[in-house]
């Protein structure tokens, strides 16, 4: 070899450098070999890749560079996720445009990437804020508004006051915007909706299909899209109460068998009741104001203290006219969800009890446990939602929930009230059409005219794209397409009048629900996608990325997927066969005295386990060392990608990240680990090395036959080979590594056992030198710039990223040998190796030859010895 140490700087860039210039990744959509589509979640192009983007791109690389050497045709792309406000934030307090912080950003990131060694398609990379992208995008928006796929209704809305800008329910954190940080408020803005609604019940039963999904992702989804079965019930309201003489309040249930424990109902603070009841009580209005200046996060309702205003309105229970219940507008209830209105059951409900309990309502079990004596079974603070037998429920005492639930639906389903059933079983939904109007300007226009003789007229398809204008100021919050007279206001595209442009731009979330296709032939330019383009490579075979997209992001792809079938752009309904989700990438806290935090390259780390002390490197001020978080700017325990490849390599990062833990668990970064990956990568230079001079004695052909040290040489290639093989396809990466260290220490003990050139026989050369390539090779997905290095040093002249993969003898994967457990008189004494094949007279005798045998007849022949085959060994003395 000619150098003792690899050299990860000067190897690393040179085989970049190979790569590109042979375009060996490069993907053609003729190629006959079967496909194979491996995709990580795209980034956001903040400037900076961290290391859960090593680690996503790292297990993403291994697939690839594993089915091309398997002898597909792989599709692994790239690009950019670059709409969104954090630009805008950018442009602001940087007094830059966001196109160019944006550009800056990718071109950054992008060089970080490709220090990764990746093997992507780079002539395939989109940004989905180049016109050449989002022109596609808005046909597709016209396209689904031509196919009723979307409509322009008013709606409640979250906004960020500080932001000036919509923001979706998982954007609001304890009430606050997720990124400015400002109390949300609740307003009554007119959108553009994408109708995901329709396809509720299809999107959820093609759940069932998708068996290369994690089960708590599809868990997730079954959740959001929250399908429930229930009873629509018109309760009659007293006239006498009602602002305007109201008869009817709709409410739909779920759980009509506790009609018996109503103690009130409440209504949401929009309701159309509520808005009339407000009108003529002050206090109630400042309520519901109040109410409003909250987001419509469910989780935040959840948390939030249950509050409510008795309206003074009385509500006639449906199984009993004398009796009544008062109707609260209560801060718990959302008019999206459901009919706005529900009828509270305590005893049963854990925040219909909070309620109760505050508002001194009092309950009424009405479902009793089993097991418990109805007489005695009390509810106090916390409600009872298991199965069981109806209690205090009249009619309804003595039977199950289920019987209880028929029961009530038959008999209100019978009566009518103005020639309309009092009740009818229905389905309802927890998901909810998806809003995509935002208020800013770094995101794809909305391709729609205003005119006020013609209404609401698209854009003509020749017109597309609709360019964001690059003369823009960014001096005050708000949108500033709504403050650009010249872009805003045109000419009517129907009738030639003066019109205005829609300002609102769409959710960025769009943007990323279609990349998938686009990548497919991203230089297409008359329509989104070539239909037998995209029908081939679809669906995603490996889409690996972050459990925090595993409800919006997906489903909304799922969507779009099903509307561009509908719209003749595709020929499928699910964008992605197999989804893995990655863990994150955590580390140790540093917190200085003073309570600020520090990074972990800025401290020095001293002793061991309990006896580990922290210092800060610069004035040997003591750190506390805080607990694992994951990596983030504000507690500052970050690693610089950057810092550890200039420092160890590539490589070395890729191993760590694959080799810590489960790829669905997180990883812990330690400094310690990162070195022994990087003392690995040098000690598998020097292993190849030696075997290099080794396979140089090799014969040129295969040998008639191997001995018995160059046979297990051999079973071990070909035992790591297939184990290896086995949880690259099931992304079990960790054993990979587990399986090539033990394979390594597998080879360094035979090449050890040499003590003299006579010790290298033509079979043993042959062995070893076939070992090495399978060694490398097996590597090579994870470590591909060391293994290209390595592939050289064993004399090839190939690349190894082109080489196929090897085939595994699988008569090298039979034990030759069996080990028996031995037992005198029913106690284990011994464990017998007997070639597997062996008869019982040649088990029988062995056995009596082993000395914890001997001792335990003490001299006597035994009376029995019985051999269960491929079991046991019983000796009776």
């Amino acid at each position: 070899m000619s150098t003792e140490r690899y050299n990860a700087r000067d190897a690393e860039p040179r085989w970049q450098k190979t790569w590109t210039d042979r375009e060996i990744f490069a993907t053609k959509n003729d190629d006959p070999r079967p496909k194979y589509y491996v995709l990580e979640m795209f980034p956001y192009p903040s400037g900076r890749i961290h290391m859960g983007h090593v680690r996503n791109y790292t297990m993403g690389d291994v697939v690839a560079r594993y089915k091309r050497a398997r002898g597909f045709s792989v599709l692994h792309p790239m690009g950019w996720d670059a709409f969104g406000m954090p630009a805008e934030n950018a442009a602001m307090e940087r007094k830059v445009h966001p196109r160019a912080w944006t550009y800056d950003n990718i071109a950054a990131m992008k060089k970080q990437l490709q220090s990764m060694g990746l093997s992507l398609d780079w002539a395939r990379e989109i940004a989905t804020c180049d016109p050449n992208y989002y022109r596609h995008q808005q046909a597709m928006f016209l396209d689904f508004l031509k196919a009723g796929l979307v409509e322009r209704k008013q709606s409640k809305v979250n906004w960020d006051p500080v932001d000036q800008t919509v923001l979706a329910n998982e954007q609001v954190i304890d009430g606050r915007g997720w990124r400015s940080g400002a109390l949300v408020e609740q307003r009554e803005l007119t959108q553009w909706f994408f109708k995901i609604s329709d396809y509720a019940q299809d999107l959820l039963d093609s759940i069932d299909m998708l068996d290369r999904w994690p089960d708590k992702v599809r868990l997730m989804q079954r959740n959001w899209i929250g399908r429930s079965e229930g009873l629509f019930v018109r309760f009659a309201l007293d006239p006498k109460t009602t602002p305007a003489g109201e008869t009817e309040l709709d409410v739909f249930t779920t759980r009509p068998d506790t009609l018996f424990g109503a103690k009130f109902m409440a209504i949401a603070p929009d309701h159309p009741l509520a808005t009339a009841a407000a009108a003529k009580n002050p206090q109630l209005a400042e309520f519901i104001a109040e109410c409003k200046r909250h987001g419509t996060a469910q989780e935040v309702i959840d948390k939030a203290e249950k509050l409510g205003f008795d309206t003074g309105i009385k509500a006639v229970h449906p199984l009993d006219p004398t009796w009544q219940l008062p109707v609260y507008v209560a801060n718990f209830i959302l008019m999206d969800y459901g009919t706005g209105a529900i009828f509270g059951c305590p005893a049963h409900d854990q925040r219909d009890l909070d309620f109760v309990n505050k508002y001194g309502l009092g309950n009424v079990p009405v479902v009793c446990p089993p097991g418990q004596d109805p007489k005695t079974f009390v509810i106090t603070d916390t409600a009872y939602d298991g199965d069981g037998t109806m209690i205090n429920s009249r009619f309804l005492d003595g039977m199950t929930i289920e019987q209880a639930k028929d029961e009530v639906a038959k008999r209100l389903e019978s009566e009518t009230r103005g020639n309309k059933a009092v009740a009818t079983r229905q389905v309802n939904f927890r998901l909810r059409d998806w809003g995509i109007s935002r208020q800013r300007y770094w995101g794809c226009p909305i391709p729609i005219i205003y005119c006020e003789s013609c209404g609401i007229v698209p854009v003509p398809k020749k017109d597309l794209p609709v360019k964001l204008p690059e003369d823009v100021s960014f001096d005050r919050p708000g949108n500033p397409l709504d403050r650009h007279e010249a872009w805003k206001h045109v000419a009517c595209p129907s009738c030639g009048k003066p019109a205005r442009r829609e300002t609102d731009t769409m959710d960025t979330f769009v943007d990323s629900s279609w990349y998938f296709a686009r990548f497919t032939d991203p230089w297409i330019d008359t329509a989104p996608t070539d239909r037998k383009v995209v029908d081939r490579w679809l669906p995603v075979d490996q889409y690996i990325g972050g459990i925090e997209h595993a409800i919006l992001h997906l489903l909304y792809s799922r969507f779009f997927t099903r509307a561009m079938k509908k719209t003749d752009h595709i020929g499928l309904d699910e964008p992605f066969a197999g989804l893995f989700t990655q863990g994150m990438v955590v580390h140790e806290t540093y917190r200085k005295q003073d309570g600020t935090f520090v990074m972990p390259a800025e401290v020095t780390i001293e002793g061991m386990g309990d006896q580990r002390k922290a210092t800060l490197t610069a004035t040997g001020e003591p750190i506390e060392i805080g607990h694992i978080e994951k990596m983030s700017k504000s507690k500052r325990n970050t690693v610089d990608p950057d810092d550890i490849i200039g420092g160890y390599g590539a490589d070395t990062a890729r191993w760590f990240v694959l080799s810590d833990s489960p790829p669905e668990r997180d990883v812990i970064w330690t400094e310690e680990g990162v070195q022994g990956s990087w003392r690995f990568v040098q000690r598998l230079w020097r292993l190849v090395g030696e075997i290099a001079d080794i396979a140089a004695k090799a014969p040129a052909d295969r040998p008639a036959s191997f001995g018995a040290t160059a046979t297990a040489v051999r079973k071990a290639a070909h035992s790591a080979l297939a184990k290896v093989s086995e949880d690259i396809e099931k992304l079990r990466f960790n054993r990979c590594v587990a399986h090539i260290y033990e394979f390594a220490n597998a080879l360094s003990s035979a090449i050890g056992d040499i003590t003299s050139p006579a010790d290298i026989t033509p079979d043993l050369a042959f062995a070893i030198r076939e070992a090495g390539d399978i060694l490398v090779q097996l590597f090579a997905p994870m470590m591909p710039h060391l293994a290209e290095e390595c592939w050289v040093v064993l004399g090839h002249q190939s690349l190894v990223s082109m080489q196929g993969w090897p085939e595994v003898e699988t008569g090298l994967l039979v034990e030759n040998t069996i080990t028996l457990p031995v037992q005198v008189n029913g106690k284990k004494r011994a464990d017998v190796t007997v070639p597997r094949d062996a008869g019982n007279s040649d088990i029988e005798a062995a056995v009596l030859t082993l000395d914890a045998v001997k001792k335990a007849l003490d001299g006597k022949a035994p009376k029995k010895v019985i051999v269960v085959p491929q079991r046991i060994v019983n000796v009776v003395a």
